[in-house]
């Protein structure tokens, strides 16, 4: 298949739903972002996306990336895409100008990261990381380490990577055992080694600045004594040039299910000299900020994953044949219909197509909400953290989830060519599964939501969430070609609160009541926020076709697909309620000896 980037609905949503231009003039420093602007930038990233790096996503999932004595070596025509990717601007996008950036808003930095991610995630790992290192130097740098490093990684000549997870810990940082000892002169000697190091080694930069997580001597057990470093590939001399390479090698790369394109490393840190960042001990609090730039990236990994395979099924499905309709002849002069006038097919487009859309939607909501804790300030920058922190573990285990879901959906429809190489919906699954595991997995980013941004909060951020929801519904609910959509989204939206209550109360009776609603309450709120975003685009779209728009087609679509999503996808919630008040008893009351039965 061939990517092509829908334009039309980025344009959709960035400028008819989310009122791009109000957006950016509310916040002074992007007060001059205008639409041309942004259609510019979309433009030229679709450009890029469809003709420069699509056509390596086979290729490099096919050749992987080989390794050889600590040296990796990309798949053919990646260094070649990269080095234009930098020519083009796209690692400067949303990076602050003082370092060489455009300083554009995160909200659309994102788009142009859709539009590559989907044409090639594998590429889209190396410059990914470096976002997310680079806004970590930004917020928690000296002034000393910003100018060594920012520029050029800021210009793409140097990567970054974060260093977090260890073979015995995972997701547990609290007990990772990486060393950091002071060395007298300001500097540290890193020891240790860490695994599943994105773009840890590869052949496309002069240097790759690595962001680690290591311990203090002394230093608190548990999270509380983590501290962060700076550990470059190589070393830097005072002015600013590259010096002799640091104690920190590529131990081997992982053979993966999937992303084969993208390095993922052991890294052994031997003694490697490293620059603390931040404050002693607080490492995992300015790791946060990585982490959470990281967490809404594979929120758009799991957009990427429903949009690719929605594309791909599409194009199939108008073309396969297969049978006749049962509601009559629809091809008669071919000896049979094409498999998209089946309702089993049609469920499955649909489903893809409902999340591509809804994702979309709330990827962009999530990360106008991120422009304002960049850049705003007062009441708006605090209410729009509050949403951020509420929004990302909903985004990026419920997208990811789902685009999952869609990328089977594309094996499904192709039937068994799905299952072979050619068509790519094999690699879309293979790709997408690990969305669901790094940055956390869908079991953590639901324990975060339920336990430390619902209850932990209580019940605030939730609160100020389903006020928006509330407020919409009362706009709308005189509107009788609302009236499918208001009725079921305000039904939800109090139920939001009385779980969420319902919960509590479970919890004070048993403690692991919390842990085991955690993932059904997280499949529960993404329906929930979809809907509210599939009503705002119905509503949206009938204001446009009452006004005599000449993309009537256009504007239906969204409103059938939102019907679709209404009466068969959101009907999900009523399971994840019914399992949410049975408790954690049908989890916890079988021994651990019983399970071996």
């Amino acid at each position: 298949m061939q990517y092509k980037t829908p334009i039309r609905d980025m344009q959709f949503v960035l400028h008819e739903l989310l009122d791009s231009n109000a957006h950016y003039k509310s916040i002074p420093e992007y007060a001059e972002v205008e639409q041309d602007i942004i259609d510019s930038y979309i433009e030229a990233a679709a450009s890029f996306a469809e003709n420069e790096i699509a056509p390596l996503n086979r290729s490099g999932d096919e050749e992987g990336c080989t390794f050889n004595n600590g040296v990796v070596t990309t798949p053919k025509g990646f260094k070649e895409a990269y080095k234009q990717y930098c020519e083009l601007g796209f690692p400067a996008l949303a990076a602050e100008e003082e370092f060489g950036g455009q300083g554009m808003p995160m909200s659309i930095s994102n788009v142009v990261n859709e539009i590559i991610g989907t044409a090639n995630w594998s590429f889209s790992m190396y410059p990914g990381l470096s976002h997310g290192a680079i806004a970590t130097l930004e917020h928690h740098g000296t002034d000393e380490q910003k100018a060594t490093y920012l520029k050029k990684m800021v210009s793409g000549e140097w990567s970054g990577t974060m260093c977090l997870t260890e073979a015995h810990a995972g997701s547990d940082l609290g007990i990772i055992r990486t060393k950091a000892e002071p060395k007298g002169d300001g500097t540290y000697a890193i020891t240790g080694q860490k695994i599943f190091i994105s773009a840890g080694e590869h052949d496309m930069t002069d240097n790759i600045i690595h962001i680690v997580l290591a311990r203090l001597p002394g230093a608190p057990a548990g999270t509380k004594g983590i501290s962060l470093f700076i550990v470059p590939k190589v070393n830097i001399n005072a002015d600013g040039s590259l010096g002799e390479r640091n104690q920190v090698t590529c131990g081997s790369i992982e053979h993966k299910m999937g992303i084969k394109a993208s390095a993922t490393c052991v890294m052994n840190f031997d003694g490697a000299t490293g620059y603390l960042i931040g404050p002693e001990n607080r490492g995992l609090n300015c790791m946060f900020t990585f982490m959470n730039v990281a967490r809404i990236g594979t929120a758009v990994q799991g957009l990427t994953a429903s949009e690719l395979a929605f594309q791909g099924s599409l194009e199939y499905a108008k073309d396969r044949l297969a049978m006749r309709s049962l509601s009559g002849v629809k091809a008669p002069d071919k000896v049979a219909d094409p498999i998209i006038v089946h309702p089993a097919v049609r469920n499955m487009l649909l489903t893809q197509k409902a999340f591509a859309e809804g994702g979309r939607a709330l990827v962009y909501y999530l990360s106008m909400f991120a422009d304002t804790v960049a850049k705003g300030s007062g009441e708006d920058q605090v209410y729009a953290d509050q949403m951020l922190s509420l929004l990302t573990p909903i985004a990026k285990a419920f997208l990811t989830e789902t685009g999952y879901e869609a990328a089977n959906h594309g094996v499904q429809v192709y039937g068994g060519h799905g299952f072979i190489r050619e068509w790519g919906m094999e690699q879309n699954v293979r790709d997408t599964r690990i969305a669901c595991l790094y940055e956390g997995t869908t079991e953590i980013q639901s324990l975060d939501l339920l336990g430390r941004k619902v209850l932990g909060s209580q019940g605030k951020m939730l609160a100020n969430f389903t006020k928006v929801i509330h407020k919409f519904c009362k706009e709308y609910e005189n509107d009788e070609a609302m009236s499918d959509f208001i009725r079921p989204l305000a039904e939800l939206n109090t139920e939001w609160a009385d779980v969420t209550a319902r919960i509590g109360m479970q919890a004070t009776q048993n403690p692991d009541s919390v842990g085991a609603a955690a993932v059904d309450y997280m499949y529960f709120s993404g329906y929930v926020t979809l809907a509210y975003l599939w009503a705002r685009m119905v509503a949206v779209s009938n204001k446009a076709i009452a006004s005599g728009t000449s993309e009537v087609d256009f504007y239906d679509a969204k409103v059938k697909t939102a019907q679709f999503y209404f009466t068969k996808l959101l009907p999900r919630t009523r399971t994840y309620i019914a399992r949410i008040d049975t408790g954690a008893e049908p989890y916890m009351s079988m021994t651990v000896d019983q399970f071996a039965f």
